[in-house]
């Protein structure tokens, strides 16, 4: 199957009579909408729509790959930059450049 979740855009993606449901994130979405549309949206855990320049924060603590250092829940970033790949994220978290996936992330008012 090579639908992926809005949310995480992840492939673990299980399919149910009358909606989708995601093995990753939990997230749900009905059949019907199907975003086809040339842009992306990424949108942060609670489905709010991120921006170039938005501040995020943490929902969870995550330790950084190849390190022993861990992103703390709560931690701030500077301004973001959406990207294409696999983390949609690059922005610098406690003077770390690093790249997030959405899904780990609030947008921050």
């Amino acid at each position: 199957m090579s639908k992926a979740c809005p949310m995480c855009e992840m492939e673990d993606v299980l399919e149910h009579a009358d909606h989708y449901e995601c093995s990753t994130c939990g997230h749900e979405w009905p059949k019907e909408e199907v975003e086809e549309s040339g842009e992306r949206i990424v949108k942060d855990a609670y489905g709010n729509v991120l921006a170039d320049g938005d501040i995020v924060a943490m929902i969870k603590d995550l330790k950084l790959k190849g390190s022993s250092q861990v992103l703390k829940i709560g931690t701030k970033s500077s301004a973001i930059r959406l990207v294409d790949g696999d983390h949609e994220i690059a922005c610098k978290m406690d003077g770390i450049a690093i790249g997030l996936k959405a899904c780990f992330v609030k947008k921050v008012s």
